[in-house]
């Protein structure tokens, strides 16, 4: 597929969050990062049931959301702001040979079928590779991190770019899993710019994800 028939330039004469997007990118440059509880019970259990792995449904789940929210969706390509029409996840492989990790990326499918294939594909094909990046290379342009710590949950997680310019996709950490009184709870962290993101278009966007959690059947 060609990547440049998928992202779509925005008029910042009548884009109404062009004086935020002046304001947060000029004036006063800011970041933030959000953190939720996430019910995965639902989910988790299903995906159990008919022998899927959780991470690569969690891959999926997240990129199908952002899908939905254009201002996640939103970068700079040759100096022109603009959106893709969704986001490739770009996520670390964990080696226990040497505890090292290796990013990998899986283009995203709306068909989860689909992408479930796929990610089991480039994970059994490229998976192995060390490196800090695995052997399919660097990930398509409409990349994003989305990334799982799943060996303890957290509270709080924050993200640093150390002054990286011009990045306005979101990138995403979850933790380990939570069971109190048989409902399961995962840790969601999420790294945005203000001058695209506003604290709406997370709830927006955590609302939508959520529910489909909570419908899996809906798409799987």
């Amino acid at each position: 597929m060609d990547k440049s028939k998928i992202f779509h330039i925005i008029d910042t004469q009548t884009w109404p969050m062009a004086q935020s997007f002046y304001y947060y990118t000029q004036m006063a440059p800011t970041t933030y990062t959000v953190n939720v509880t996430i019910d995965v019970t639902i989910l988790r259990k299903t995906l159990k049931s008919k022998g899927y792995k959780f991470f690569p449904a969690y891959l999926y789940l997240v990129t199908k959301a952002i899908s939905k929210q254009q201002e996640l969706r939103i970068a700079l390509q040759d100096g022109v702001l603009g959106y893709w029409d969704y986001l490739t996840p770009a996520y670390p492989q964990f080696h226990e040979d040497d505890k090292t990790t290796s990013l990998l990326w899986t283009e995203y499918d709306e068909h989860f079928e689909a992408f479930y294939r796929h990610y089991i594909e480039d994970t059994a094909q490229h998976g192995n590779s060390h490196g800090i990046l695995s052997s399919k290379g660097v990930p398509l342009p409409n990349a994003y991190i989305i990334s799982c710590i799943p060996w303890f949950t957290f509270n709080s997680f924050s993200l640093h770019n150390h002054g990286i310019k011009d990045y306005y996709v979101p990138s995403f950490e979850a933790g380990g899993f939570t069971e109190v009184n048989g409902k399961i709870t995962m840790p969601l962290s999420v790294t945005v710019h203000h001058a695209t993101t506003d604290g709406y278009h997370l709830k927006v966007f955590f609302d939508e994800l959520q529910r489909m959690m909570n419908h899996p059947n809906e798409w799987l």
